[in-house]
């Protein structure tokens, strides 16, 4: 017989238990990186508006900082209010009492002027036309218009609500700012963030203790007897730590379940790491720096065993340094008046010490 050609015969290779079990080979993995959350410019596009004059809409300027801002401010940390209120109350003790104006009107109008960096007076008439009595018109709600003279008593944000004062009625005390004429602003603007971050760290911490939770973490079980009616329990008395009444313990009993089948992997260590003693401390100073204020005068109890010196001797410096400077500023208003509406005595606290006193 004739040789017939031999078929090819593909041989398969031959492999070994734990090459045919493995599945096949993937590309190693690449290396990703990424970041949270987005740059943060380091000068804020508030700068933008040094570069424009103080806007108006025809009628008023409109202040460079919201007024309503300013005043939300004014109580947005201890040491700043403290202070304010030290300057007023110093003010109102030296204040004499003139048949223009009375000592409960002077201190509105000095809370004005230390909050706003603005003050005004508007001058009553009497039937002659001549100042019958000054009254302080508020701050945060009164506006300088276009023409000379000329103010706006604006309680809405509509223009209707507006009233124009009398021209010529009103008084305006400015403590002046380098980037327009218009309107003052107040000294204490420097530590202003400082302010806000001393009331962010309080707010943080009085959410941080209603919530119960005072560190996050992720509660990690995996222990195969923990069923899922375990689960909902858990979960049920952990619901119920939460708010009031929590710093509780928990007890979970798994029958024949593993030493570590209950892990609690912490996210963040906020009550160790967030510094709140350290950020309350440098912002009050940053606070103190900027109103001028010896902390002896604000009540701060001294860390250090030597205290902070003779309290009288501090009063004395500080009424000459801050007290009399702003004095001289507002008696302004006699020149622009004709009168002696505000006149001032020194207080008891800072007279000087009486020799052989004491």
């Amino acid at each position: 017989m004739p040789d017939t050609p031999a078929l090819p015969v593909e041989v398969a290779p031959v492999l070994s238990a734990d090459q045919s079990a493995s599945p096949p080979a993937s590309p190693p993995a690449s290396t990703i990186a990424f970041a949270f959350g987005d740059a943060e410019s380091v000068l804020d596009r508030r700068e933008l508006f040094d570069l424009f004059e103080v806007a108006h809409n025809g009628r008023w300027y409109e202040p460079p900082i919201p007024h309503a801002g300013l005043g939300r401010c004014y109580r947005m940390a201890a040491h700043h209010q403290s202070a304010i209120l030290l300057k007023r109350n110093l003010l109102v003790s030296s204040f004499v009492p003139s048949r223009w104006l009375s000592k409960a009107d002077f201190a509105r109008w000095a809370l004005d002027w230390l909050i706003f960096g603005n003050a005004y007076l508007e001058v009553v008439p009497n039937l002659a036309g001549r100042a019958a009595a000054l009254r302080p018109a508020p701050a945060a709600f009164t506006r300088v218009g276009l023409k000379p003279g000329q103010f706006f008593f604006v309680p809405g944000m509509y223009l209707h609500d507006a009233v124009e004062f009398r021209t010529g009625s009103i008084h305006h005390l400015v403590e002046p700012d380098p980037m327009q004429e218009i309107y003052g602003m107040p000294e204490y603007l420097s530590a202003l963030q400082s302010g806000l971050l001393n009331e962010s760290a309080t707010l943080f911490r009085r959410k941080y203790y209603i919530n119960g939770s005072h560190a996050g973490y992720i509660l990690h079980v995996s222990d195969e007897n923990f069923t899922e009616r375990d689960s909902e329990a858990l979960r049920e008395a952990m619901r119920r730590s939460k708010g009031p009444g929590n710093f509780r313990n928990f007890f979970i009993h798994i029958p024949r379940g593993k030493p570590d089948g209950v892990k609690i992997i912490p996210i963040g260590e906020v009550g160790a790491k967030d510094a709140f003693t350290e950020i309350k401390d440098m912002t009050a100073q940053d606070m103190l720096a900027a109103h001028r204020v010896p902390p002896q005068l604000l009540g701060i109890v001294p860390k250090n065993t030597g205290g902070f010196g003779n309290v009288v001797d501090a009063a004395r410096t500080f009424y000459q340094l801050e007290i009399v400077p702003i004095q001289q500023r507002m008696a302004e208003v006699n020149d622009w008046l004709g009168a002696a509406a505000v006149t001032f005595q020194i207080p008891d606290v800072a007279s000087p010490a009486t020799p052989g006193a004491a």
